[in-house]
């Protein structure tokens, strides 16, 4: 029983980066159509960036938070702004290329700019470990958690109740009425990848302090990506619990079956559910048309 919940809990743990990942997928793909592939790579930039600030500012965890969501914003926008604002128009197969070679060409600005190395992320959080009954956790590994229930808290109250979260949802469900509306279809574009940017570099930043920074980063977004489709690509909260699912799985199947299941366990997950629900356990049927 132990073992069970140190998995359980394990994979909660990933899940929640899983998640929070997921969720930048999602509200991308709700808003503007667009599948970004390069989401992994702009949350391992995030990461980047806020590691060089904090190693060369020697600033707190808490700041370098706050810190970290300026320029993962920034990111967000000057990245909306030179690769997919150009392409509004263009068939969305078209955009999607795009974000695969912003992909690769970011993966190679970060091994120029801070090489192959892997190194550790020197922003550790106060606390040690926590012990909850039989499970015993790392104060990251329960930041991870609490974060991912933060976000998703903040994505529910902002999509239901926020003005802007309402344009979002209309330009989502119709652009051409958003438009006619009176809703800046192009600013609530670059929101959308503002906020992605935000979300996923926290999660980033988050892994790297668990772990390490490293070029490899980027690829938490590929194993993410299955979350999404479980949870429905265009539904951020259905995402997120996307995440907490796969991440689970992935942990039990390696703990009780063998090792190498972990990786291939959430892909092997979303075949099986979108046999049954294309659309994913938390999408809208009408997926199945697009």
């Amino acid at each position: 029983m132990d073992l069970f919940l140190n998995l359980v809990a394990s994979g909660l743990v990933i899940g929640s980066i899983y998640g929070i990942i997921a969720i930048a997928f999602a509200v991308i793909f709700k808003t503007t159509g667009v599948l970004n592939f390069a989401q992994g790579e702009v949350m391992m930039l995030v990461a980047y960036v806020s590691w060089s600030l904090g190693t060369e500012l020697s600033l707190s965890f808490p700041v370098l938070v706050i810190v970290s969501i300026g320029v993962a914003a920034l990111i967000g926008i000057i990245v909306e702004r030179l690769f997919i604002r150009p392409m509004i128009g263009q068939p969305i197969f078209a955009i999607v290329m795009v974000t695969i070679g912003l992909a690769v060409m970011l993966r190679s600005l970060i091994v120029i700019f801070w090489g192959a190395d892997a190194e550790p992320f020197n922003a550790a959080i106060e606390g040690g470990l926590v012990e909850i009954g039989p499970v015993v956790l790392f104060t990251e590994q329960l930041f991870a958690i609490i974060l991912f229930f933060a976000i998703m808290t903040a994505v529910f109250l902002f999509f239901r109740f926020t003005r802007i979260g309402i344009a979002m949802r209309a330009t989502a469900m119709d652009e051409t009425a958003a438009l006619l509306m009176g809703v800046d279809v192009r600013r609530i574009s670059a929101l959308a990848w503002a906020i992605a940017a935000v979300v996923s570099g926290l999660a980033g930043i988050t892994f790297a302090i668990m772990f390490s920074r490293a070029p490899d980063l980027w690829f938490q977004g590929l194993r993410a990506f299955p979350a999404t489709i479980l949870g429905g690509l265009d539904s951020p909260l259905g995402s997120g619990f996307g995440g907490l699912i796969i991440g689970v799985i992935g942990d039990l199947s390696e703990g009780y079956i063998g090792q190498g299941l972990k990786e291939i366990s959430g892909f092997i997950v979303i075949i099986i559910v979108l046999m049954v629900r294309p659309y994913g356990l938390f999408g809208e049927k009408e997926l199945e048309r697009v």
